[in-house]
């Protein structure tokens, strides 16, 4: 049985991209929900990810999309490895919700 993961545990960063800016951006423009990005542990779920977000940032989500990243294959010299394989979250929050800054709610 898996550990329960904590709050704080589940949402390891946020994704600055120009992508995910634009995404950001767009979604609050288009009368959408917001739609944030972040990395996230690569156990949890999406009512994991859902619980997170709702407390860390105080706002409602609608739905999340989550993605498996396989980690990159690097040689140095001779040498070869591989990065650590992750996990990404779109998380779109319902319409009318507070713009989420990510500085100012850590």
């Amino acid at each position: 049985m898996v550990d329960k993961l904590r709050v704080w545990d589940v949402l390891k960063a946020p994704i600055v991209t120009e992508k995910s800016v634009l995404l950001k951006e767009q979604s609050s423009e288009d009368n959408e929900g917001q739609i944030l990005t972040f990395r996230v542990d690569r156990k949890a779920g999406k009512d994991d990810i859902r619980n997170a977000v709702e407390e860390i940032f105080g706002v409602k989500v609608a739905k999340i999309r989550t993605m498996h990243y396989q980690g990159k294959i690097k040689r140095q010299g001779r040498y070869e490895g591989r990065r650590p394989a992750w996990k990404k979250a779109y998380v779109t929050l319902k319409v009318g919700e507070p713009f989420v800054d990510y500085a100012e709610a850590i």
